[in-house]
């Protein structure tokens, strides 16, 4: 079968990191912070690539070149170019292993790559994953061989054909719908380990008793084997238990500094798998103090909290698109621009909205001290511009009932909702800054969500739930909440058990032509000339509609967007992160006034 051939798509947009890109070895920072190994080999780079029909067997040539991690369709990649759900993408590279690699085994780590993957090693399939948005990894030191060794990844990626777990992906983008990402979008890496070796951490902090639990999951027969936690505040020791592998262990940390956007204090944790007294693994990671829950202010009104205090959560709506790498950031710099802009103009929180980030990305979040609202990305259907039109007539809508209507019609496929959202939250449970989870948006693939939000709530205690988005309210969860565009904000309606957040608001848009995505064609909920107009009428929907409900016991409002992504035009910043649309210092100083108002 002869290679797809296919005109590559012009992106009219680069960030300022674009040109910062090593070709040769992009993203080479260590990709997991809070399960660090030393020997490990990053397979970042050059790749060999073929596009054959998704009926084919291996090719036998790979004939054109991809850069890795970056998506087939960015302008990183090297390719730029939609892969249709009738075909296949093939990848191919060689690598050596180090030769100070003895015994043990060799495991191959996946960040992300969207959506069926298979892999192989030396022709030999060691492996298959289903789901674009967490990481997986496969032990490979059967299918190894001396010297030079064969990786091909085979991706097949139907995007919105099928009602897959896919965020804003659409194979025709326009309107709130975004370009497609297929393939390996994340970090690829071998680890080399010992024969027994630590395989899962779960660290939970508890600030109310003053202590951290760690548990530990081991490769091998627990029998015969401790584990040793030790936890350190720079070069001091100040804490240390050792344990069997099948107990918990439960650490004091005394006058435990807490973590909070205001003070992120992170405490360094090193984990030791012994046998016989001898260390046969070591990992290094970290964790915070704190506690996320609800309870009543002054006003006796039901409240976010952080470590047992009110705490106003406001913050942008974020996306995760970058004009040049789509899902994937050009850099870890521009990860950390980016989270550095939203803590400097006085934001405390972020939704990230319906995308599952890097590792490095909640990393950057937690040593910045901003929490993190995380979505659960959607699948079922995209809804179709009417229904935001007529949401709010449907309001009442039981999602346990009729599943077709949202694009849930398939047992299988809510089965395969239910497992991934699972893997998302153990993947994400030792993130520091993530503090609300959030399973469904306005609607889009939306079922089950009270029964959802109850599993949540058992399956993770140490957080809160924000069960339906905007849309389709069953009565759960920790928030009633709302979406408000297009009009004033309306009267706040307190309720006995859950607090009032307005989970999205605002979209003013500024669509400067020489750094739009499309300067004719743009989408924004209320459009403005300039800078200043746009910053004026920002600062009065802050005043005149949000600071009165904050007043009331509003708990969190989150304002859209970041950034503007392709044809939306309504954020802070341009999408090529060129140009800060508003006066920062303007919104800076009103985000404090914000704060002020919120009771105690």
């Amino acid at each position: 079968m002869s290679p797809v051939k296919r005109n590559k798509v012009s992106y009219p947009l680069k960030t300022p990191w674009y040109d910062k890109v090593d070709p040769q070895f992009p993203h080479p920072e260590y990709p997991r912070p809070q399960m660090v190994r030393k020997e490990w080999q990053n397979l970042n780079g050059q790749w060999n690539y073929a596009l054959i029909s998704k009926h084919a067997n291996m090719p036998g040539s790979f004939p054109e070149t991809i850069l890795v991690p970056f998506p087939i369709e960015s302008a990183l990649s090297g390719v730029g170019h939609p892969l249709r759900p009738d075909e296949r993408l093939w990848y191919r590279r060689t690598f050596h292993i180090n030769q100070d690699w003895k015994g043990g085994h060799v495991l191959l780590h996946f960040g992300a790559v969207d959506w069926l993957a298979e892999i192989y090693i030396n022709n030999q399939p060691v492996g298959e994953h289903k789901g674009g948005y967490d990481p997986f990894t496969f032990d490979i030191t059967s299918a190894l061989v001396e010297g030079e060794n064969n990786l091909v990844v085979s991706v097949w990626d139907p995007s919105d054909s099928r009602p897959i777990q896919r965020g804003k992906q659409v194979l025709k983008p326009g309107f709130i719908w975004y370009t497609a990402v297929s393939g390996i979008w994340q970090t690829v890496w071998l680890e080399h380990v010992p024969d027994a070796y630590i395989e899962k951490i779960k660290v939970t902090p508890n600030i109310d008793k003053s202590c951290v639990v760690i548990e530990s999951l081991i490769n091998a027969d627990k029998s015969g084997y401790t584990i040793k936690a030790s936890v350190l505040e720079g070069s001091e020791r100040i804490a240390e238990l050792e344990s069997t592998t099948d107990t918990p262990l439960t650490l004091d940390i005394q006058h435990p500094k807490l973590w909070s956007p205001d003070s992120p204090h992170l405490y360094d944790l090193e984990l030791s798998l012994l046998e016989n007294g001898k260390t046969i693994d070591r990992i290094q990671s970290y964790f915070g103090m704190r506690k996320f829950s609800l309870d009543r202010d002054g006003q006796g009104n039901l409240r976010f909290c952080l470590n047992n205090k009110p705490l106003f959560l406001y913050g942008p709506l974020d996306q995760g698109y970058w004009p040049d790498g789509l899902y994937t950031p050009p850099t870890d710099d521009a990860m950390q621009w980016e989270i550095n802009f939203i803590k400097s103009a006085g934001f405390n929180m972020l939704r990230k909205h319906i995308k599952i980030e890097p590792a490095r990305y909640y990393y950057h979040c937690d040593k910045a001290g901003l929490i993190v609202w995380q979505d659960m990305v959607s699948g079922g259907i995209s809804p179709k511009p009417t229904w935001f039109l007529f949401a709010n007539l449907f309001k009442s809508i039981h999602d346990d009932r009729l599943y077709g209507r949202l694009g849930r019609g398939s047992r299988k496929n809510r089965a395969e909702f239910r497992a991934e959202y699972q893997r998302m939250i153990d993947t994400l449970n030792n993130v520091v800054s993530i503090g609300i989870w959030c399973p469904f948006n306005e609607g889009w693939g939306q079922f089950d969500a009270a029964d959802i939000a109850a599993w949540t709530k058992s399956y993770d205690p140490t957080r809160l739930v924000d069960h339906a988005s905007g849309w389709f309210d069953q009565g759960a969860g920790d928030f009633s909440s709302s979406h408000v565009y297009f009009k004033p904000l309306p009267g706040i309606e307190h309720e006995d058990k859950r607090a009032v957040v307005l989970s999205e608001f605002g979209g003013y848009s500024l669509n400067p032509i020489d750094h739009a995505w499309n300067p004719e064609k743009y989408f924004g909920y209320k459009k403005f000339q300039n800078s200043a107009e746009l910053t004026s009428g920002y600062l009065g929907l802050l005043k005149d509609q949000l600071i009165p409900w904050v007043r009331s016991g509003l708990s969190a409002a989150v304002y859209t967007q970041t950034t503007d992504v392709e044809t939306e035009v309504n954020g802070f910043i341009t999408y090529d992160r060129e140009v800060i649309k508003m006066d920062p210092d303007a919104i800076r100083q009103a985000h404090v006034q914000l704060y002020n108002q919120s009771p105690k």
